[in-house]
C-alpha cells in the first residue's frame, strides 16, 4: 500500500532524485520555462514552489536555505533579483504545467513547466476597444 507516501520516487534512489530535482529547479529559475516529462514536472512543482515562497523573505538565512536545496549560486542570485518582484506579490501557484504530447521512443508524456509571471502569452492582458456596430444617427 502507498498510503501517506506523497513524493514520486521517479525510479531513482534518494541522492540521484535530489540532484535531478535541484538541477531542474535551478534550470527553471534561470530559463523561466523548461521541457521535461510530466512525472518530473509534477515532482518539480512540489520541490520548487516552497523554494520560491522562501525567496519572498529577503534575509541571509533564507538565501542559505535556498542555496542548500538548489546548490547553484546564479540561480539563487536570480531568485533574489528585482525581476522576481512580480512573484513576491503572488500568494501562491508560481508554476504552470502544460502537457505537450508523448515522446516518440517510449511514449512518455511530455510537458512544459514554467513560471507563471514570466509567460508573455498568458500574462499580458489585451485592451479591447469597444466597436460601434451601428452608424451614428443624424438628426
Amino acid at each position: 500500500m502507498n498510503h501517506r507516501n506523497k513524493n514520486n520516487h521517479l525510479g531513482r534512489k534518494y541522492g540521484h532524485r535530489k540532484s535531478i530535482l535541484s538541477n531542474l529547479a535551478s534550470s527553471l529559475i534561470k530559463k523561466k520555462r523548461i521541457f521535461t516529462t510530466l512525472a518530473k514536472a509534477k515532482a518539480l512543482k512540489k520541490y520548487v514552489e516552497p523554494i520560491i515562497r522562501k525567496s519572498k523573505i529577503h534575509t541571509t538565512h533564507s538565501k542559505r536555505n535556498i542555496f542548500s536545496s538548489l546548490r547553484d549560486k546564479t540561480a539563487v542570485s536570480e531568485l533574489f533579483k528585482n525581476v522576481f518582484d512580480k512573484v513576491r506579490v503572488r500568494p501562491g501557484g508560481y508554476t504552470r504545467i502544460i502537457k505537450t504530447g508523448f515522446r516518440i521512443g517510449d511514449q512518455a508524456s511530455l510537458s512544459f513547466i514554467e513560471l507563471v509571471d514570466f509567460n508573455k502569452i498568458y500574462t499580458s492582458k489585451k485592451i479591447i476597444k469597444s466597436v460601434r456596430r451601428s452608424r451614428k444617427k443624424n438628426e
